[in-house]
């Protein structure tokens, strides 16, 4: 039974590194394929955001020759995004510095002896055993020592600074807007991805239309891509699937 789910997994692995080393091979010398624009709400998976939200506050009813507009967030025209379709410009500011040192020392010594200088009569007999010339009083004489020391050090520190626009794709009961803004690069057959989705407060979308990426809840930001340079620093799926099935 083992034997065969074993059989399954590294089919399984094969087909599919077969499959993506076969749509490798088709896109030599092509750059690669950029994705198509399309409305978020569409794609597959998507869902409106819910969340506990405090109850909707008494609307408020227009006063007769009055200039000021309910619910304007300003005299004038306010040019900030407000409603479902807008956009604003997201200025992500990541710096990510993790320091770690671990060290673990363990020592530990067993002793043991066994004597039996009377046994039910047996330890008379012992000295007839030939090449062995046990002792009563010694038989079994066991020493072990164990010593263990581990020393683990990493270091790291990423630093992303970049700009998104992103598009109003609802706005929840209480005012907030739920965003989602992705863009993609292409340079030199490698395409580079950036992507960020979130909720975000009015107030805190500046004049300019623009907000920190610290004032994102929720944020969930992505800073990679695919291409040539991209798939020299993977490892190969052959070494990867070894490193998923070894049990060592």
């Amino acid at each position: 039974m083992k034997r065969s789910i074993l059989f399954v997994l590294v089919a399984a692995t094969c087909l599919s590194g077969c499959a993506d080393t076969l749509a490798r091979l088709e896109g030599i010398g092509k750059p690669p394929a950029e994705s198509k624009i399309a409305d978020p709400t569409a794609q597959a998976g998507y869902k409106p955001l819910t969340w506990p939200l405090p109850e909707s506050p008494v609307p408020v009813k227009p006063q007769a020759n009055s200039l000021w507009q309910p619910g304007a967030r300003a005299f004038f025209r306010d040019g900030r995004a407000a409603r479902v379709g807008d956009v604003l410009r997201v200025k992500i500011n990541i710096t990510d510095q993790a320091e770690f040192d671990n060290n673990t020392t363990s020592t530990r010594t067993t002793q043991e002896t066994v004597q039996a200088p009377t046994f039910f009569g047996f330890e008379l007999k012992l000295p007839s055993i030939p090449f062995l010339n046990p002792t009563p009083a010694n038989l079994v004489n066991v020493n072990g020592s164990n010593t263990h020391e581990g020393n683990v050090t990493a270091k790291r520190k990423e630093t992303v600074q970049t700009q998104v626009a992103a598009m109003v794709t609802q706005v929840l009961p209480n005012g907030n807007f739920v965003i989602s803004g992705k863009q993609e690069f292409l340079m030199n057959y490698d395409v580079r991805e950036v992507s960020i989705k979130g909720v975000v407060r009015p107030q805190d979308i500046g004049s300019d239309n623009t907000v920190d990426s610290t004032q994102v809840a929720e944020a969930r930001i992505t800073y990679g891509g695919h291409g040539q340079n991209m798939d020299a620093q993977q490892r190969r799926w052959g070494s990867q699937a070894v490193d998923i099935i070894s049990p060592f």
